[in-house]
């Protein structure tokens, strides 16, 4: 042991402890970037992997909505409106629909015309659109628009790298800002039988509508069986 009045004046003790302070901050240091570096080329080796992940929906918004017959209905949202919507992997916007039949008749014979309502959801360069009908009565559907590869999910995934993977399942921030949501009526009258004496009308449909973020949450894990193990 040395004592303070050896290390003013004696040279070896001097070497002797510096070499000791060196080692001990040394090698935590070294071992600390190798980690890193480890971490590094796992993520960017290409392997066998298993991708798992759950969906979740955060309202944006719900209501109802007279449509006219050939008008269209649209609304923008802002994730700006969502807590935390920064720590969130927005990965779609989707618009679900429900609606009934608002025809009126007088006189006829036969049902009530079929109508088509189209729903559309977009965000940036990614939309999507789908058709839905009454048929008479009444009906339901959504429409999503995505950026993510969805098949992924679920999947065991060769010869991509973490990175690679995670570059088509993790949206990155990039689902932030505005989400744009629509829907449009196509309204028809039943047929005019018996002619003269049946009276139809349809000025539209009411639309019941929800509008959802799409959220995803996923692990990416070594396939078994793989180098990675």
């Amino acid at each position: 042991m040395y004592t303070m009045e050896d290390l003013k004046t004696n040279r070896d003790a001097q070497i002797t402890v510096g070499s000791i302070l060196f080692f001990v901050l040394a090698f935590p240091i070294y071992f600390g970037i190798a980690a890193g570096n480890a971490d590094t080329d796992f993520a960017g080796a290409a392997g066998d992997y298993q991708v798992s992940g759950e969906l979740t929906y955060v309202m944006l918004d719900s209501g109802t909505e007279s449509i006219a017959d050939g008008d269209t209905w649209s609304m923008t949202y802002n994730t700006d409106a969502v807590n935390n919507a920064d720590e969130l992997n927005i990965v779609g916007v989707r618009i679900s629909m429900s609606y009934g039949e608002d025809e009126t008749s007088s006189n006829c014979a036969g049902g009530d015309g079929a109508d088509t309502i189209t729903g559309t959801a977009s965000h940036l360069t990614f939309n999507a659109s789908g058709d839905g009908q009454n048929n008479g009565g009444s009906g339901a559907h959504d429409v999503s628009a995505i950026w993510y590869n969805e098949s992924m999910i679920g999947a065991n995934v060769s010869g991509l790298s973490l990175n690679e993977i995670k570059e088509q399942i993790d949206s990155m921030g990039a689902g932030l800002g505005d989400h744009t949501v629509s829907i449009s009526v196509d309204a028809e009258t039943g047929a005019q039988n018996p002619p003269v004496f049946c009276q139809r009308s349809d000025g539209g449909e009411t639309v019941d509508y929800t509008v959802e973020m799409i959220v995803l949450d996923y692990t990416i894990e070594a396939a078994q069986g793989s180098s990675e193990d």
